[in-house]
């Protein structure tokens, strides 16, 4: 059996391709490399393309972005309904769109649930509680970005991963990565883009590929917790929030340092670990290099295959299309009532003061400043990442800021937006998963973080 698999692997490196196969995995791979992973200035600070087109498009819409998030959301729960009370034929024979709408109680109150807080929100009706500058209208700014992401996102993604780039890294970059992340190579695209890049479109990105049999269960679950962290411009505001801009350099390096080692053992613990190593359906994988072929020539004729199965523009745009619609009539609604009930709960409550109250032996432990002040912003980074940065602003101590804010971009978890994609996805990750991990990090990276704090201070 192994001769019959060896002889299949020398005969996939010895088939031929024409330059014009080659430059079908050339042109677009390096075109959806530099959306996504590119870095250019924006004004004092690096961006990718990617976000300044969707920058761009979010200004040009400001004014319509309101009506058309709530439309949306009314439409998705309308059609949730609907499929559920009547089951008509064409719903129930696609995949799709059954998929979309055909769901449970508990995912079906949920929508109905944001839907009628987003109308509060938007009409500026209702409950203060819901529809206040802390809650529900934090949400509803939030989202009227989101779909831009997800809109620009989702017809760029298939130029990423659809034409062999991630198979050629991948095989080049095997022998790193999967020691050190227990990751597989191709997997090296997706980490770049899932830290470089908008947190939600990482997320995406792992959720595509999984669906596609490219990542085990396991492996998408890590990549999504451990990699998908808040772009570089994101924790330039957060530094300025807290006021240690000055030291963006050191507090960055420090967010990486903390990042990479939570992301080498995280991946090799409980719950992570104990998650399958199943496909969510049949790999086509090849990641294993044969004997007396080079690494560089296994990469391109694997990308060339993969970019053999690409399809055409059409398909791409009709991948754009249902990963876009599968975003915005799922996640919007669902991100808009988890994300305003947890924030009702942080703002309204003092649930968060008790809960972390364990942390100020911790933090006085690590002689941390106002550890008392501190310690809810250690923890209710779970519900938002703006959260810590609003509670930490108060704080005198510049040592504490600069901890708070670096241990809330390393923590990545929370539920209004990250989280939520998660737990809507086919990727085998619970609730009490994102709970655990989230701790996990907290633990791992707060004492790293804490020791360059006073190294530097």
């Amino acid at each position: 059996m192994a001769s019959k698999s060896n002889q299949k692997q020398a005969n996939a490196v010895d088939e031929n391709y024409t330059t014009k196969d080659l430059m079908k995995f050339i042109i677009p791979s390096l075109f959806g490399v530099m959306i996504f992973l590119f870095p250019i200035m924006d004004g004092n600070s690096f961006n990718i393309p990617l976000g300044i087109i969707t920058e761009y498009i979010i200004d040009l819409l400001a004014g319509w972005l309101p009506a058309i998030i709530t439309y949306t959301m009314v439409i998705s729960t309308v059609l949730t309904l609907f499929a559920i009370i009547v089951k008509p034929n064409f719903m129930m024979k696609s995949e799709f769109l059954k998929s979309l709408f055909f769901v449970s109680i508990f995912w079906t109150v949920v929508r109905v649930l944001g839907t009628i807080f987003a109308i509060m929100t938007y009409h500026e009706t209702g409950f203060t509680f819901i529809n206040s500058e802390i809650t529900g209208q934090v949400m509803f700014g939030l989202l009227t970005s989101l779909i831009i992401w997800f809109f620009v996102a989702s017809y760029l993604l298939p130029y990423l991963i659809n034409f062999g780039a991630m198979e050629f890294v991948g095989t080049l970059l095997r022998g790193v990565i999967k020691p050190l992340f227990t990751l597989p190579g191709r997997s090296a695209i997706d980490l770049l883009a899932s830290w470089v890049g908008n947190v939600n479109v990482g997320v995406v990105i792992t959720r595509e590929q999984y669906q596609d049999g490219s990542y085990t269960g396991r492996e998408a679950a890590a990549i999504a917790t451990c990699f998908s962290t808040v772009s570089l411009p994101f924790c330039l505001v957060i530094a300025n929030m807290l006021d240690v801009g000055h030291m963006f350099p050191i507090f960055y390096l420090t967010i990486v340092i903390a990042g990479v080692i939570s992301a080498v053992i995280i991946p090799r613990i409980p719950p992570i670990s104990r998650i399958p190593d199943t496909y969510y359906k049949k790999s086509q994988i090849q990641e294993e290099i044969p004997e007396n072929t080079s690494a560089f020539k296994w990469g391109v004729n694997q990308a060339v295959k993969r970019a053999k199965r690409a399809g055409t523009f059409m398909d791409q745009l009709k991948q754009g299309s249902e990963i876009f619609l599968s975003i915005v009539f799922v996640l919007l609604p669902q991100v808009m009532a988890i994300g305003t009930i947890a924030l009702i709960i942080a703002e309204f409550t003092p649930v968060f003061q008790w809960i972390s109250q364990p942390m100020v032996p911790v933090l006085n432990l690590l002689q941390i400043p106002e550890a008392a002040a501190a310690a809810p912003a250690t923890i209710i980074g779970f519900i938002d990442m703006f959260l810590p940065a609003v509670l930490a602003s108060g704080i005198e101590a510049e040592i504490t800021r600069f901890v708070i804010g670096a241990l809330s971009l390393v923590q990545i978890i929370y539920l209004t937006e990250m989280g939520t994609l998660l737990l809507i996805s086919k990727i085998p990750i619970k609730f009490s998963h994102l709970l655990i991990i989230f701790m996990e990090r907290t633990i791992i990276s707060l004492p790293i973080i804490a020791l360059i704090a006073h190294i530097i201070y």
